[in-house]
């Protein structure tokens, strides 16, 4: 256990590092020095990598922590598992390497009007997507050996670094265009070859295969079990493409760059859930194993309205600070046309992160393969939606396409979990949490018309700091009084008992 933890503490001290890094390239050196096409090109260069990476890896990550520990011997070099865990993404990488390929001139066709930067820097893709491919099967070794630090420092902190340092080198004139797109394919390239220079100094790796290891039985499980990662990828992958892909061909990758400062933002909704939710998740794939399918509802209603609770507060200080925060953002100006794109789209993640415990639930059941099923209806929607919403509302169609996508998809989860296992992260509480920020909303437009403010940025912070200060209090003497989350009021009864002493 003493290792698990060391890793553990060690890990989530690098991703706090790498979102502070994160925080400060994007929101003030971005914004400052690359125009929104550049933007948009970065950000249409790694969606389009990881959507390669997605298709080639052909669920190795996933198959990886699977069947480690099958072939976990290491008196015989784990009987050649590395080496399956390098050719398979291989075969992977080819065969979806063709289907690029084949696809150029369709993608280039589609592309060359509006954003006619990535037609020209296509081919960066290849690269790029092999260097992602390979971190992630580094990555993934490196955890089944239980050492996730300096992978998880290389992807979280290393790669934001030397991408920090290629776009310094463009904003200043020591780079060029072309430079500056080679330098970004080759941030990743270096950050490969750190994750297998560690991934061999473990001297726990071998290259060697055993034929006669791969009995008829292994396999067979191992192909079933790849085959349906990899049909759910292709459904998975392709909705957070779709965003990217059709607003830059229809609108032109400045407005792709815009959209990703927007998405930026929204991230922020979501980091509660990755700590919260993932507190929880084995108590319920305990009782859900163990058949206590009352206690598993009772746990769905509580993480689902916990999380609303604090995913609902983020989402409320974004909101009433976004104008100010546009303000600050340099070249905020040309950003805040996404202002409603922020709303649309932290509803989208707020309902996620309220629902996703659905999700959850139904893969520790045994109707876990229906999720493949609800990912194909969520990638078909999310294609359509997009392709019907964008040239009607832009990128407002874009954010409303992931959102209208995002609630038709958890919505059948929550009635197949209803049906099946007879579990639901619904409650009247969860009413209660939506017509009190409903109204904190309400108050902070009615706030907005009778103060209205102008002047200086300083005036505007401090308004924006009472403001916020005002409806926050309210918000949470709200919760705590009506009770919406035992957890959150012990917290806060914890704390004030703490002040008080």
């Amino acid at each position: 256990m003493g290792i698990i933890i060391r890793q553990s503490i060690k890990g989530t001290l690098v991703n706090y590092i790498g979102v502070c890094i994160g925080f400060f390239t994007t929101f003030f050196v971005l914004t400052r020095f690359l125009t929104a096409e550049e933007i948009g090109l970065t950000r249409v260069l790694v969606d389009a990598s990881t959507l390669f990476v997605g298709l080639a890896q052909m669920g190795t990550s996933s198959s990886i922590v699977r069947f480690y520990p099958y072939f976990k011997d290491e008196s015989k070099g784990d009987n050649g598992f590395f080496f399956w865990t390098v050719l398979v993404p291989l075969i992977g990488f080819v065969v979806f390497g063709l289907m690029f390929w084949g696809l150029k001139d369709y993608v280039c066709a589609r592309f060359a009007e509006k954003s006619g930067l990535f037609v020209t820097y296509y081919k960066c893709v290849y690269p790029m997507a092999f260097a992602m491919l390979y971190m992630t099967v580094s990555e993934s070794n490196c955890n089944v050996l239980m050492r996730i630090v300096v992978p998880k420092f290389v992807r979280e902190v290393l790669v934001r670094l030397l991408t920090l340092a290629v776009y310094l080198l463009y904003a200043f004139g020591t780079l060029g265009i072309d430079g500056f797109v080679y330098g970004f394919c080759g941030v990743y390239v270096v950050a490969l070859l750190v994750d297998m220079a560690y991934l061999f100094s473990l001297k726990k790796i071998s290259l060697k295969p055993d034929w006669k290891f791969l009995t008829p039985q292994l396999k067979s499980n191992y192909l079933y079990y790849t085959l349906f990662l990899l049909t759910s990828t292709i459904a998975t992958v392709l909705a957070p493409f779709a965003n990217t892909y059709f607003i830059s061909a229809e609108m032109g990758l400045a407005f792709t760059g815009i959209f990703a400062i927007a998405t930026y933002i929204t991230a922020l909704v979501e980091i509660p859930y990755r700590s919260l939710g993932a507190i929880s998740l084995p108590q319920l794939s305990a009782s859900i194993k163990e058949n206590e399918m009352a206690e598993a509802n009772g746990l769905c209603k509580r993480i689902s309205v916990n999380q609303m609770l604090v995913g609902g507060f983020v989402f409320l200080l974004i909101w009433v600070n976004l104008d100010l925060f546009f303000r600050l953002l340099p070249n905020g100006e040309q950003y805040a046309v996404a202002k409603w794109v922020v709303f649309i789209l932290g509803m989208s993640k707020l309902f996620t992160s309220v629902f996703s415990i659905s999700l959850a639930a139904l893969s520790f059941s045994r109707y876990y393969y229906y999720s493949l099923l609800f990912s194909l209806v969520f990638t078909a929607s999310a294609l359509y939606f997009n392709s019907k919403f964008i040239p009607l509302w832009g990128m407002n169609g874009a954010a409303l396409a992931t959102l209208l996508s995002s609630m038709l998809y958890y919505g059948l989860l929550m009635l197949l979990d209803w049906f099946k296992i007879k579990v639901s992260p619904l409650s009247a509480k969860h009413f209660g949490v939506l017509a009190m920020f409903a109204l904190l909303l309400a108050a902070d437009e009615l706030w907005r018309y009778a103060f209205p403010v102008s002047g200086s940025v300083w005036w505007q912070l401090c308004e924006s700091a009472l403001r916020t200060s005002v409806l926050l209090s309210v918000g949470v003497f709200v919760a705590y009084s009506m009770r919406f989350s035992e957890d959150i009021n012990q917290l806060l009864k914890r704390i004030k008992d703490e002040i008080q002493f």
